[in-house]
């Protein structure tokens, strides 16, 4: 596979070439390293597209998978505490779960809920995400996951790699494209959400 374009959101991009050289390199790669032609292995059901064959959701993630792990991105899952007063929140943010949940009680927290959020790969405090799932889960992903790692203080950069729409067209409905994320990040303005992000488009 390879790139078609990079949208970068509060310098994300550049952040990336400047402090992770060695880690934009890892994701050419593994981009590059991805076969789509093998992944096209999903024979549609639905009624405009029956009988065709499409690009699987399921191999193109077990592929990405494979090459980011092989160069040693792995699983990250952040826990915290759930707190409705907004002054806490900020003041345990960077505290890890077990001080959280102590901090909270002491100022008079009754049983805190405990709750996580987890991300596929992360290297060096950049995460990245592969989203050929359905389109809400992206907004999840740019405006609840990456801004929850990166406040807490796991991650400095939240990446996501979509296919282009000349992909997504040939996948199942449903499939986000990078086009169409883009916008959505684009009519919040320059400053939401207020985390450097960087939105890669891919082709086959």
């Amino acid at each position: 596979m390879k790139i078609s374009k990079i949208y970068s959101h509060m310098n994300g991009e550049e952040f990336l070439k400047v402090h992770h050289a060695d880690l934009y390199q890892d994701i050419i790669n593994v981009i590059k390293n991805v076969d789509a032609a093998k992944c096209k292995t999903k024979i549609s059901k639905e009624k405009t597209m029956s009988g065709k064959l499409l690009y699987s959701p399921k191999e193109l993630n077990a592929s990405f998978k494979k090459q980011f792990e092989a160069l040693g991105w792995t699983e990250k899952r952040y826990s915290y505490y759930i707190t409705l007063d907004r002054e806490l929140m900020q003041l345990s943010l960077e505290k890890d779960a077990a001080e959280q949940k102590e901090f909270l009680e002491s100022r008079g927290e009754i049983n805190p809920i405990n709750s996580y959020k987890q991300t596929d790969f992360v290297k060096d405090k950049v995460a990245v995400e592969v989203q050929f799932g359905k389109y809400a889960f992206v907004a999840f992903d740019l405006f609840v996951k990456h801004m929850l790692f990166y406040s807490g203080g796991i991650i400095n950069l939240g990446i996501e790699i979509l296919p282009m729409k000349s992909m997504q067209a040939m996948m199942s409905s449903g499939v986000p494209y990078f086009e169409g994320e883009v916008y959505n990040v684009m009519r919040h303005g320059r400053n939401n959400p207020p985390i450097p992000l960087m939105i890669i488009g891919i082709v086959p």
